[in-house]
């Protein structure tokens, strides 16, 4: 209970940390290191540099204090600048021998934003950052400084850890942008991906209904009858292509939507595809569950799939579409007899863009699926699907 509590409070602080952009909090930083810096009893906390003492405090170090404390305003914008005015105040501050003040402490800052902030030129800064500190301490000891040589080494690696650890905050915060970057395209290329795989199926299924449909008008055209049957059917494939199409083209404009139409069930298809002169057989065993979208949308892709390839190449033939429900999974089969398929077009039939799109989406649910010629020269495609596989 207390890992959760501690867990909700660290993400309001953080929700709250964002609301303001970081000007705004480095303005107020600089504010209270400003108010703090003329605390008589922070004097003891700040930064002593060489020892040197004998001069008083007068108005000239109120002024230093300021240049000190009133950059870190601009730290996270202007780190360089911010470095550069708080770090020439603070090597005369100290040059001179001015008393210890709480405000010297925000040379730390101003070292580890450069290091958290600066984008160009981060060596040359580095670089001439060493070469202020060589001048400082170089002057503290003409000044006659009692500090040793070797304090003047552990106070430079106290600056270099400083902006160290701002590079290494630095570091991480690129290293997460690059992910939340190649995790955006990943999501874009997934999204396109499954936009592509509606698309064909839309356009695979209805297109060939429609041209199927139109190929045999031309057979029956002593039949008004059979002749208005056909026009029917080829203007409600139209119909339902259009609608899937309006669909995904609102979803590609604006809506950021997943890419997952509205379809209709696997009895409306096969009555479509029955209506189109192909003898379809459905077998249902089981109860039908309340499935997922996902899941649902699987299942009716398959079925598709499976009578779009019987009426491309067993046109007329028998086809028979058996849905099993089971405790956890679907499972669907498309099988029809005697496929009549063209020499060289069997690869196209068992490995295209619209088994290849099943395989990955049944794939991304956890289920799989089997398409290839049967012994007797039919063609089945399987799938079995966990029901649990989407939301």
């Amino acid at each position: 209970m207390s890992g959760t509590w501690a867990s909700d409070r660290s993400r309001r602080l953080r929700e709250a940390w964002r609301v303001y952009d970081a000007t705004v909090w480095d303005r107020w930083l600089a504010a209270v290191f400003t108010g703090l810096a003329f605390v008589p009893a922070l004097s003891a906390m700040g930064v002593e540099f060489g020892n040197l003492s004998g001069r008083p405090a007068d108005a000239f170090q109120i002024v230093l204090i300021l240049a000190q404390t009133v950059p870190l305003a601009v730290r996270t914008r202007w780190p360089a600048a911010c470095l550069a005015i708080n770090g020439t105040a603070f090597v005369i501050h100290e040059t001179l021998g001015y008393p210890m003040q709480f405000g010297t402490v925000t040379v730390y800052i101003a070292l580890y934003s450069v290091g958290a902030h600066q984008e160009r030129f981060r060596r040359v800064t580095a670089v001439v950052a060493s070469a202020a500190y060589v001048v400082l301490s170089a002057a503290v000891i003409l000044r006659g400084s009692p500090v040793l040589q070797s304090d003047f080494v552990v106070f430079y690696l106290l600056f270099a850890v400083c902006w160290l650890v701002g590079a290494f905050v630095r570091g991480q915060r690129l290293q997460e942008a690059e992910r939340r970057r190649l995790a955006t395209e990943a999501a874009a290329a997934a999204e396109r991906a499954r936009i592509a795989r509606e698309l064909h199926d839309v356009v695979t299924h209805h297109v060939t209904a429609m041209v199927v449909q139109a190929d045999a008008t031309q057979f029956v055209a002593t039949s008004p009858e059979r002749v208005v049957t056909a026009l029917s059917t080829i203007g409600g494939a139209g119909r339902r292509a259009l609608a899937e199409l309006r669909y995904l083209l609102d979803v590609l404009e604006a809506t950021g939507e997943s890419a997952t139409p509205v379809v209709g069930s696997v009895r409306d298809l096969v009555e479509q595809t029955r209506s189109g002169g192909q003898p379809v057989e459905l077998v249902e065993d089981g109860d039908q569950p309340a499935l997922p979208v996902g899941v649902g949308l699987a299942v009716y892709r398959v079925v598709q799939e499976g009578l779009t390839n019987a009426v491309k190449y067993a046109g007329g033939r028998p086809t028979t579409v058996r849905i099993g429900y089971r405790d956890d999974r679907v499972e669907v089969e498309v099988t029809n007899a005697a496929v009549a398929v063209p020499v060289g077009a069997r690869s196209d039939l068992s490995g295209g863009r619209g088994l290849a799109g099943l395989r990955e989406r049944i794939g991304a649910l956890g289920g799989e699926l089997v398409a290839g010629e049967q012994p007797d020269g039919g063609f089945r495609v399987f799938a079995s699907i966990p029901v649990g596989g989407a939301g």
